[in-house]
């Protein structure tokens, strides 16, 4: 199959990066009470809603935080009680907020949760006989699963079906799907965009998949490997079984991942992500030098492992000059991942900078990345109101040009900081645009080769294609649209 896609017709279609889990109990034991710590250990990858689902039943699913619904843990333990489950957090960058977009879904008997964009739904709707495809009227999750569950009957087993589906699908995606045959699935794209860990707990022999060791981890398992990119692991009666649907060797493992988007204590690709971070501020510190500064503070909170090692290797003073405030409503959600720019002025206002810390300092602020801007220059603003000398600012991440079809909220050039209708201007050009924007005396962003070198992976098995426009790994060809276009707002 040609794998070279116009985009004028798939940009109208929900994406997501979220999390995903399926737990299967050799001895029987009621794994709900896991998956709910599981899913909340989770909580960072999506805070939008959440959801579960056991054999022959509807799945469940709830707006908001998994811990909004803490005095319903017991009764949905008693109800759902099973010994295999898959369950959701969701992240949505496209398609309203609601309760018909929450996951798993269910098509006839197979249920579905997934982490990750299909970037040609509209063909693969147009495969199972769907209509135009829009992101009121479908989701890319529902037509995968759909054409999925078609090519099951077809070919009568999971591997053979993905075999196929492969070929015909293009983004990224790890799905984790259970049968009313009392069957856990999950299975890695062959690119390995979105990251995904298989877990077990000897206590009561179980195993658990997982997008992260985190939620491993919180459920008292121990991890033992990365799932391959390509390879469908099934969990049933018979134990753990597993094969490889797809052999491709190229890897597109996302970047953003390692800044931002996992939980520190996560281990990804053999990589812990803290560690990495940190490394990352070393080698920022190397490429941005700054010599006559005082005081290295972090934007709360992914960038606190870079701006400690970049404070390290400088021999420069660390310290907490930013603080969220944790019993504000908004206060200790992420904002990058709220869906609404309301609500990211909202968590952005209640970063509180310490006067005590900052006032006639010259500061380093890192951050993990600079997107829209908007909370940088609301940063950058406290930081002059509490009396900063001098502030330059260095993110761990490159420049963000393009938007991203694997599944980070990219969606949209016009809203990114470094757009510009001058299509031809340097890297440098853009640097001193964001940075007159936001309002810094100094802003130094991180390249891709730097930031693969300190996270120990080949630049060329990472993806980086919304800072540099190449979307080979994905095998498309970008059509870009507005964001109200996008959303059909």
């Amino acid at each position: 199959m040609d794998n070279t896609h116009s985009m004028d017709c798939i940009d109208d279609r929900p994406k997501e990066n979220c999390g995903v889990i399926g737990i299967f109990s050799l001895d029987g034991t009621n794994v709900i009470p896991m998956a709910i710590d599981a899913l909340r250990a989770l909580q960072h990858r999506g805070q939008e809603a959440w959801g579960l689902a056991i054999p022959n039943k509807i799945p469940l699913k709830k707006l908001g935080l998994v811990s909004s619904a803490s005095s319903e843990f017991k009764a949905i333990s008693d109800e759902y009680a099973s010994s295999s489950v898959i369950g959701h957090v969701r992240y949505s960058t496209m398609g309203r907020s609601s309760l018909e977009n929450a996951q798993p879904l269910k098509v006839k008997d197979l249920c579905v949760a997934h982490n990750g964009t299909i970037a040609n739904a509209q063909e693969l709707s147009n495969l199972v006989g769907g209509c135009s495809f829009t992101p009121q009227s479908a989701s890319d999750t529902l037509v995968a699963a759909q054409r999925l569950v078609s090519l099951i009957s077809d070919n009568g087993e999971m591997g053979k079906a993905l075999s196929v589906l492969k070929n015909e699908m293009v983004g990224s995606y790890c799905f984790t799907f259970i049968s009313d045959d009392d069957s856990v699935y999950a299975a890695r794209d062959p690119k390995g965009f979105r990251p995904m860990v298989l877990g077990h707990k000897e206590s009561d022999n179980t195993y658990i998949v997982a997008s992260e060791s985190s939620a491993v981890s919180a459920v008292g398992a121990k991890m033992q490997r990365n799932v391959k990119p390509g390879e469908l692991i099934h969990l049933s009666k018979k134990g753990l079984e597993t094969e490889m649907f797809s052999d491709a060797p190229e890897r597109a493992h996302c970047s953003f991942e390692f800044t931002y988007f996992a939980h520190p204590s996560s281990n990804m690709e053999g990589t812990n992500i803290y560690v990495a971070r940190k490394n990352i501020g070393r080698f920022l510190a190397k490429k941005f030098p700054i010599k006559d500064a005082d005081l290295v503070i972090p934007v709360p909170d992914s960038a606190r492992p870079a701006a400690l090692g970049y404070a390290q290797e400088l021999g420069v003073s660390f310290d907490e000059g930013l603080l969220k405030d944790r019993y504000s409503k908004k206060g200790p959600l992420r904002s990058f991942i709220e869906p609404h720019q309301s609500d990211r002025v909202e968590i952005n206002r209640w970063i509180i900078p310490i006067r005590e810390i900052i006032e006639g300092q010259h500061v380093v602020v890192i951050d993990d990345s600079l997107v829209r801007g908007t909370s940088s220059k609301a940063i950058i603003k406290a930081l002059r109101r509490a009396g900063a000398r001098k502030i330059s600012m260095v993110i761990t991440y490159p420049q963000i040009k393009y938007p991203c079809y694997a599944g980070i909220d990219f969606p949209s050039q016009e809203e990114l900081a470094t757009f510009s209708e001058n299509k031809n201007m340097t890297e440098e050009e853009t640097t001193e645009m964001v940075r007159k924007s936001i309002g810094a005396d100094f802003l130094g962003y991180n390249d891709a080769e730097n930031l693969a070198a300190a996270v120990g992976i080949g630049k060329d098995s990472m993806c980086f294609t919304c800072a540099s426009g190449d979307y080979g790994s994905l095998g498309i060809t970008p059509e870009f649209k507005s964001r109200e276009e996008i959303k059909g707002e």
